[in-house]
């Protein structure tokens, strides 16, 4: 058997995505419902822009040797990523941002329904064995109440007593536990023993830091830049103040302060952040949680057809996007 890259296998696989999340969708009650159409007009909105539903399928694939099972899970991926991304942008204060004609209070429910109740119904499809719904509903508490605990502690983050383990912790709650959710999930579908699923949800949780780190390189790459626009204290950020000078170190902290309001100071900030120093050690950094996912990956072992594409996700978060600038 040839291996099917993963966005190989999502062309293949999205329309019965889209399929589970309508049979979700008809338990909200008939199109004309009104919770029902806010739901639908969220979800048309809030597309994901990288297909990383497929994570679970092959998790369950590489445990059983076939994707299908696995349908609703990607489907819970979905879902429970949309709501979590329009709740952070709602805390990081971008209420106003439009939500397919919704107003700020209909996107808010809309968004708990789609990240609470509509996985619950998924996980409650008769295509998923009963004896599975009590493990799988006990990962999306948990993966929720992490990444709720990860998101505060981000968003209470003080760059002056920051440092990259600071850092890593709430990235570990806020994007590694809900990918730990995800791959958990799909072991416990498989069948696999406690030990396998807990190796899978570490799995998934080295690679929710990987891909935090990412979304954080494409934050800057976009020119969007809400991290600095919204104080946010990333690893990269941290990553300059712990190495700087004591001179350097408080001309940081202050361009950070400035930068909410300032298109000057996240400039500046932005070419010191991008210093050739600070991103040898951010590529570093980044390379060694690669590896670790490559190797959680080696101890797994497991149906090695669909092995590469997972090592190729992993590979694909772990990307350095960001060059360096001269000062």
């Amino acid at each position: 058997m040839n291996s099917l890259s993963y966005v190989e296998l999502h062309e293949q696989v999205a329309p019965d995505i889209e399929a589970e999340i309508a049979a979700a969708l008809e338990r909200l009650g008939p199109p004309s419902s009104t919770l029902r159409n806010a739901v639908t007009r969220l979800l048309e909105h809030r597309k994901l822009k990288h297909p990383l539903s497929v994570l679970p399928m092959l998790v369950h694939a590489v445990e059983t040797g076939t994707t299908k099972p696995a349908v609703p899970l990607a489907a819970v991926h979905v879902l429970w990523w949309t709501s979590a991304c329009y709740l952070d942008d709602l805390a990081d204060g971008h209420g106003a941002i439009a939500a397919g004609g919704l107003d700020e209070n209909e996107a808010l429910l809309a968004s708990v329904i789609t990240g609470n109740t509509l996985p619950l119904h998924t996980i409650a499809s008769p295509r998923v064995p009963a004896s599975a719904h009590g493990a799988l509903i006990a990962e999306v508490m948990t993966g929720w109440n992490g990444a709720a605990e990860g998101q505060l502690a981000d968003m209470r983050g003080d760059i002056g007593s920051a440092t990259r383990r600071s850092v890593i912790t709430a990235y570990r709650m806020k994007s590694g536990g809900p990918f730990g959710m995800i791959t958990a999930m799909a072991a416990v579908l498989s069948g696999a023993p406690s030990e396998r699923i807990d190796q899978w949800r570490e799995f998934g949780c080295v690679f929710g830091i990987l891909w935090q780190l990412f979304n954080d390189q494409e934050d800057i790459l976009s020119g969007r830049d809400e991290d600095q626009l919204n104080g946010t204290v990333t690893y990269l950020l941290a990553s300059a103040v712990e190495d700087a000078s004591p001179a350097s170190r408080e001309r940081i902290l202050s361009l950070h302060s400035a930068s909410k309001t300032s298109h000057e100071a996240r400039a500046e900030l932005a070419s010191l952040l991008l210093a050739p120093a600070v991103l040898a050690r951010y590529r570093e950094d980044i390379t060694a949680y690669r590896d670790d996912a490559h190797c959680l990956l080696d101890k797994l072992g497991g149906d090695q057809d669909h092995v590469p594409a997972l090592r190729q996700l992993v590979d694909q978060a772990a990307q350095m996007l960001l060059e360096a600038r001269q000062a």
